[in-house]
């Protein structure tokens, strides 16, 4: 297990690696301000980790991910739960939910905006709704993935609603949680980047708009990488979370 763990680190590290290369080679052919030298967007990145002002704007930004992720995870449950004991009202909402999946990130800005005043809840607004579908929709599909004739056999010793609850349906649809926490993090993080560029004063995608308009691209570099940053630490971190609470499970190595 640690062997094949240390493959995979090497050979991401590898690609990355010939990524930063590939880039460096370009910027010898290329002006700087297309294609700036990576020594010059590592120095910007650490700047910003070390100043305290712009590391709150990265602070911020991460702050606002994980409110529009527990409220639409939150609001995700309720829906699902409703629409998981009731037929008329999976008939109501399911294409209410894929409605609003198909509604672009942008188009809930400008929502956003002329609906709200308030910088925060705006962007709470656009975070929850363009991840509220994909959340109900994965918490539904975990639910039911529940095995019928565990279920069966379960309800036969007649367990109270919460031992039924805590010991089958919440083992059940744990994995499908931390699955969609994984595949919205992603969405939620380029959502807030439109969001903070169109309607806030602050935040990765505030300072994405400044680098634009000064022509820096090291800048711009290196706030996107902040929030690259941010992401795979949370995915690490809910991988550590995964690997500790499904710890029962068996893993299948692919052979190599």
């Amino acid at each position: 297990m640690t062997r094949a763990r240390s493959i995979r680190f090497l050979q991401a590290a590898a690609g990355l690696l010939i990524l930063a290369a590939a880039w460096e080679i370009a910027s010898f052919f290329v002006p700087h301000f297309i294609f700036p030298p990576v020594p010059a967007i590592i120095a910007r990145t650490v700047e910003i980790l070390i100043t305290g002002s712009l590391l709150a704007d990265v602070l911020t930004t991460a702050a606002r991910i994980f409110a529009g992720l527990i409220g639409a995870f939150l609001c995700g449950c309720i829906l699902a739960l409703a629409i998981g004991r009731s037929r008329a009202i999976e008939n109501l909402l399911t294409p209410v939910l894929t409605f609003f999946q198909g509604i672009p990130a942008l188009s809930w800005v400008v929502f956003a905006i002329i609906w709200f005043h308030g910088t925060e809840f705006r962007i709470f607004f656009i975070m929850v709704m363009t991840t509220l579908p994909a959340f109900t929709f994965q918490i539904l599909d975990a639910f039911r993935s529940m095995s019928k004739d565990l279920l069966e056999m379960t309800l036969s010793f007649r367990p109270s609603r919460a031992i039924l609850f805590r010991f089958l349906i919440v083992p059940t649809i744990v994995p499908g949680i931390l699955t969609a926490f994984k595949v919205n993090l992603g969405n939620a993080a380029r959502v807030v980047v439109v969001a903070e560029l169109v309607g806030a004063t602050g935040g990765v995608g505030y300072e994405l708009l400044r680098q634009q308009q000064l022509f820096d691209m090291a800048g711009a570099m290196a706030w996107t990488l902040q929030l690259v940053l941010f992401v795979l630490i949370f995915q690490q971190i809910i991988t550590l979370i995964e690997t500790r609470v499904l710890r029962y499970r068996a893993v299948a190595e692919r052979a190599i």
